[in-house]
């Protein structure tokens, strides 16, 4: 059986040397101390269904609305330099200063805090800012599952961390958090574009907005047209599993042992939270089991799929409720009502062109 093969593991599916000049225009507009940097969804790449020249709500602009995620060391020191440079892309927040700002992103929700729907010479910019602490902590452990979820999926680097910076090492371990997880939740065939499908929907799996608010479509038109990204992606993890599953990249098929011992091997390398949620809800009827007995319970278990499912979508789905509600307050009243019915109307959309081909 032919199976993919790369020599080493590739992060990201183009690099920063490609930037256009819109993208080098994007990063001039920040303070330019910062650690990491990307972009990621339809304004990055172009998605299934997706017209480059949508419009959103009340606002009339050229492209899509690009979405960002900044990294920085120090959160407070940022928000500094750029409320001098970009005041009004905030909300009235910004006047109870850059220390308040930076207590409000490391303390609530996902510990992220965004800018929304910020006019630019090319449309709009959303963008999050995040610390590298905190980053790092949802990478390795999925503590949020909010960044890690969006680079689970192909993402346009702006600025690479460096080579020896702790987030380069944990940008490899969440993709093999992230295989590990999905192959639990996967049967013992499978085909190529099912396996994209269940990692682009990880970050999903248990958010709100999926049942109101989103498109119903929305991880078939992330992963259609980037098959090949997604196949680049993960790739080169491929050989690690050569005991336990197998990709013919000629044919697209997938095969995998599902037996307890192969689920352990995955359920031992899941991320700390998963594997706690896991622990905490199988002992929740009164058994006090640790890890080791439950994970291998859980193994010979046929409902272990199940389990793995609702633990990802336990720690989605409080991350996606508070990181919702810090929304509000940072993108001020107006623009979270604007950029609601936004989501609202895509998602309707959505029903209708599915209702359509039914």
């Amino acid at each position: 059986m032919a199976t993919s093969r790369l020599s080493s593991v590739r992060l990201f599916c183009d690099t920063p040397s490609a930037l256009t000049d819109k993208f080098q225009y994007i990063l001039s507009l920040f303070p330019q101390d910062l650690v990491f940097a990307f972009s990621y969804g339809s304004g990055a790449f172009q998605q299934h269904g997706q017209k480059s020249t949508e419009a959103v709500f009340m606002f009339s602009f050229k492209e899509n609305v690009v979405d960002l995620i900044l990294v920085v060391e120090d959160a407070e020191a940022f928000h500094r330099l750029n409320l001098e440079r970009n005041w009004k892309h905030y909300s009235s927040i910004k006047y109870l200063g850059p220390h308040t700002l930076a207590s409000f992103q490391e303390k609530w929700g996902a510990r992220v805090y965004f800018n929304t729907l910020v006019p630019y010479k090319h449309g709009l910019l959303k963008y999050g800012v995040v610390s590298s602490s905190a980053i790092i902590a949802d990478l390795l452990d999925w503590e949020w599952i909010y960044i890690s979820g969006r680079l689970h999926k192909p993402v346009m680097p702006l600025v690479l961390p460096d080579a020896n910076h702790p987030i380069r090492s944990s940008l490899k371990h969440n993709l093999q958090n992230a295989m590990h997880t999905a192959l639990l939740l996967l049967p013992d065939t499978f085909q190529e574009e099912n396996l994209y499908q269940t990692l682009a929907g990880l970050s999903y799996s248990g958010d709100f907005r999926m049942s109101f608010g989103e498109d119903r479509n929305k991880v078939k038109n992330i992963v259609r047209p980037q098959i090949e990204r997604f196949r680049n992606l993960y790739a080169s993890f491929w050989p690690g599993l050569a005991a336990y599953a197998e990709f013919n990249s000629t044919t697209g098929r997938c095969e995998q042992d599902t037996s307890p011992a192969a689920r352990i091997f995955h359920l031992n390398l899941l991320p700390k939270k998963i594997q706690q949620t896991i622990v905490h809800e199988w002992n929740r009827n009164g058994r006090w089991q640790d890890v080791e007995d439950v994970f291998r319970a859980a193994a010979h278990d046929t409902e272990c799929p199940e389990l793995v499912k609702e633990a990802v979508q336990k720690t989605v789905k409080a991350s996606s409720w508070t990181q919702s509600l810090k929304g509000i307050p940072t993108a001020g009243f107006i623009k979270s009502i604007q950029y609601g019915f936004a989501k609202i109307n895509k998602m309707w959309k959505s029903l209708q062109k599915t209702h359509g081909e039914s």
